[in-house]
């Protein structure tokens, strides 16, 4: 089975789905299995809300301030689950709980669910990826029709929430677009951060 939970640059992290509604040609999933001290971040059956639960309660989360909802696939893909799992991070382990998603959470389950996570969720990082809908498109793939757009109003909608927001892109990006991405994000009131690519 594959890991829950697993440590990457000191920090622990949520792999609670393998499901993802973006095929982005830069995904390190497609180039190894693991990541940190994961040997596989590969579900052969997603976990159920309860295996999910039972990893959180169980893990050892001493000198943590943070659980980080990211893995091998879009964590709101599992939306249901996210939601819980987020709640006993908080409630029961007492850390902040940060989000890195696609932002296409909404568009995906048919409703603004930023209201939803601002009850459990501090921070989101958002893959903006390119600055632009057809550069977006080429990098991104994603599997559901608007996604853009849908991205940049999610990221809104966070904000409007109280959450900490960050669009982010790779590093790999040539200059010009890095700093039209800025400038985009700029322009709906939300930081960017230039991520390395790994």
């Amino acid at each position: 089975m594959a890991d829950i939970l697993y440590k990457y640059n000191n920090q622990v992290y949520a792999n609670i789905t393998n499901l993802c509604n973006c095929r982005c040609t830069f995904c390190i999933r497609f180039l190894k299995d693991g990541i940190g001290n994961a040997d596989t971040l590969w579900h052969q059956v997603n976990p159920t809300k309860e295996e999910v639960l039972e990893a959180i309660r169980n893990y050892d989360f001493t000198g943590q301030s943070e659980l980080v909802f990211c893995g091998y696939g879009e964590p709101t893909c599992a939306l249901d689950t996210l939601l819980e799992a987020a709640a006993v991070v908080k409630n029961e382990k007492h850390l902040k709980v940060r989000l890195n998603t696609n932002g296409l959470g909404s568009l995906q389950n048919k409703k603004n669910i930023a209201p939803l996570l601002a009850k459990v969720v501090d921070t989101v990082s958002i893959s903006l990826n390119a600055p632009d809908e057809e550069s977006y498109n080429a990098v991104t793939k994603p599997q559901l029709d608007g996604a853009f757009d849908a991205m940049l109003s999610f990221a809104q909608e966070c904000r409007k929430c109280g959450m900490d927001v960050k669009l982010t892109v790779v590093d790999v990006l040539p200059k010009e677009q890095i700093e039209a991405a800025r400038k985009l994000s700029e322009s709906i009131g939300v930081d960017l951060r230039v991520r390395k690519f790994t």
